[in-house]
């Protein structure tokens, strides 16, 4: 499968070609009315930053889908960035027939502006999460620094890259992958606040988003290792040779990306079937495979099964010349350890909580 450059370039020109011709072909506008029985139909999904190279590749593989079950051509409009930044711009009006955001807490976000009905993890499989991935350590060729666990970020010399909590998703499971850490070595709530605010105080940069820190670490040249995606770590091993290698922690955080459909969008556009089809068919045993190839682990237990590394080494620095990437030998924790997104996001990341306390007094260490 042909790994496009992660900058955009392809995409970008993909998405100027698709939005001139919807322009042109639909500029009165989709209506529930015409919708199913117009020659050609367009839905936008609104992603997080990771999901570029992933949604590119879906998008051509559902559309094949499509018309072989209906008949019909199905355009698709991809929009990325941070996942909290992405959910509030969509809860205040950009248009998404579905989301594919990095937690079910910034889906709750639409919801919550009413345009999502109750119940949306529960309408998908696995609570509306068709792949997961989990938080790794990138780190340069060689790993000068002797990085191996959660609290090497801790040491003075070492600067750390990870995005930013109050727009990005992924940076929220980075915050809770660490401080789950600090808590199973037995440590006091007082005790954890204060490792954090040590750890935020290496952050070199807060980007807005996952893919602007893996840019920042692997491009830019900045800091000693990068608090990543699963998946976009191991697509920065793909996309530069020989110039970095994965750390795995000793524990770390089962991430549960969610998918919704925007009731109210597409029930205004009449998209509803198309685009529900759009969600369910990434359960799709070819859907997985595709999941898995851009390093997500699939929710099909075969298809996950078919893509476990079997090196059973803690450091990995190559891709298995299999083709199996999921590492298997990391403890996990999920989000129900922390009572929820709901809960979570209110202690933690709420403004004034837990992440604004401990950043601001990290800075001042």
């Amino acid at each position: 499968m042909e790994k496009k450059n992660r900058n955009g370039r392809k995409v970008m020109a993909a998405f100027l070609t698709v939005s001139l011709a919807v322009g042109i072909l639909g500029g009165c506008g989709q209506t529930a009315a015409d919708t199913a029985d117009a020659k050609k139909v367009e839905i936008t999904n609104v992603s997080y930053d990771p999901t570029r190279e992933l949604y590119e590749a879906y998008n051509a593989l559902f559309a094949e889908h499509w018309k072989e079950q209906i008949g019909q051509d199905v355009s698709v409009i991809q929009s990325h960035g941070g996942s909290g930044k992405q959910a509030l711009e969509v809860a205040n009006g950009l248009e998404a027939d579905v989301v594919t955001l990095a937690l079910e807490g910034d889906v709750q976000v639409v919801a919550d502006a009413g345009l999502i009905e109750d119940g949306f993890a529960d309408e998908f499989e696995q609570e509306s999460s068709p792949y997961t991935s989990t938080i790794v350590f990138l780190v340069r060729k060689g790993n000068p620094k002797s990085i191996e666990d959660w609290d090497d970020l801790l040491l003075e010399d070492v600067g750390v890259i990870t995005p930013n909590p109050k727009t990005s998703g992924g940076a929220r499971w980075n915050y809770l992958a660490a401080w789950y850490y600090f808590e199973s070595q037995g440590q006091s709530e007082e005790e954890i606040t204060e490792n954090m605010k040590t750890l935020y105080h290496n952050v070199l940069v807060l980007d807005s988003g996952a893919r602007g820190a893996t840019t920042t670490f692997a491009e830019n040249g900045q800091g000693d290792v990068l608090i990543a995606w699963e998946n976009e770590a191991f697509l920065s091993l793909e996309e530069h040779p020989g110039e970095y290698e994965i750390v795995v922690p000793s524990v770390s955080i089962l991430c549960q990306p969610t998918v919704a459909l925007v009731d109210e969008v597409v029930d205004d556009r009449g998209t509803r079937d198309v685009a529900t089809e759009y969600l369910q068919y990434l359960y799709s045993t070819e859907a997985q495979k595709l999941e898995a190839e851009n390093f997500y682990r699939p929710s099909d237990p075969d298809v996950f099964s078919d893509y476990i590394s079997t090196s059973g080494e803690r450091v990995i620095t190559e891709l298995p010349a299999d083709g199996k990437w999921i590492v298997d030998d990391i403890a996990l924790t999920d989000i129900a350890h922390f009572g929820g997104w709901s809960e979570a996001s209110a202690k933690h990341f709420a403004d004034g909580g837990g992440f604004d306390a401990i950043y601001e007094q990290g800075l001042g260490n």
